[in-house]
């Protein structure tokens, strides 16, 4: 069953989000930029202007309706490795010698823009479909794939410099994307013979195999919403994340390494 989402509140929760994010680039000395980030390719500057890509896009989008029936936002992600290495070439080309200033200073455009563009929504926020970049979806589903951009990547830059404090994350926006990433997993492999339990936000029954009606579950998947967001985004490994005790995972199906990551 798909999760009703107000679109709204995706919108709030994604420039909540980009407003920590940048506040946080924002206290950074201009020498830790060119610093390597944790994504292979990328420095801190590369993945502040990928951020601002991101924010353009939301509001580019929001103003291009579509006629074509919506993908689904499982579909979609599902694009996401295919174009990873264009897209790395592309806004590489794109940063290669800029100052950090001027990465910070578009961001904040960005964010300008994409704000009002939710907060006074164009004619396709009220459409069945937003032309996406690799397919149509409900506006609803594109402000929620951009919770997930800015979410991820707010952790990624927490981890690239751990000597700095990590970028805060706006609540809302994590609970979308934990419940999105939830949902993701329910819609990859379909069943009730698992419960994957992401408290506080989340709680689905997926894998194929016997059914639970009634009492505890015999197989069971129980972790922190950042810890779960790790492993959907590929940043984590399933088996150092339950070694390590940041996964509990009871039953003998409780295993979700052929279905991890899920983009």
């Amino acid at each position: 069953m798909t999760r009703r989402v107000d679109p709204g509140q995706a919108g709030r929760a994604v420039i909540a989000q980009a407003d920590l994010i940048a506040a946080w680039l924002s206290g950074l000395p201009p020498s830790v930029w060119r610093t390597p980030s944790v994504l292979p390719g990328w420095t801190i500057t590369e993945l502040a202007q990928h951020l601002a890509m991101s924010l353009r896009a939301t509001h580019l989008v929001l103003a291009d309706p579509s006629p074509d029936k919506p993908i689904g936002i499982d579909r979609y992600v599902s694009g996401y490795a295919a174009a990873a290495p264009q897209l790395l070439e592309r806004e590489l080309s794109g940063t290669a010698g800029r100052d950090p200033a001027d990465v910070l200073a578009g961001l904040y455009a960005e964010r300008e823009a994409a704000a009002a563009a939710v907060a006074d929504p164009p004619a396709a926020r009220a459409a069945r479909a937003v032309a996406g970049p690799r397919g149509p979806l409900t506006p609803a589903d594109w402000l929620v794939t951009r919770a997930i951009e800015m979410v991820v990547h707010a952790d990624d830059l927490s981890r690239s410099l751990p000597d700095q404090a990590p970028v805060e994350l706006d609540r809302t926006a994590l609970r979308l994307v934990t419940q999105a990433c939830a949902d993701l997993m329910a819609a990859r492999a379909p069943g009730r013979s698992l419960e994957l339990r992401v408290p506080p936000y989340a709680a689905v029954q997926c894998l194929e195999g016997p059914r639970h009606t009634r009492g505890t579950p015999p197989n069971v998947v129980e972790t922190d919403p950042l810890t779960w967001i790790r492993l959907a985004a590929g940043r984590l490994d399933w088996h150092g994340a339950v070694a390590g005790g940041a996964v509990r995972a009871s039953g003998e199906r409780a295993d979700l390494t052929g279905w991890l990551p899920l983009f």
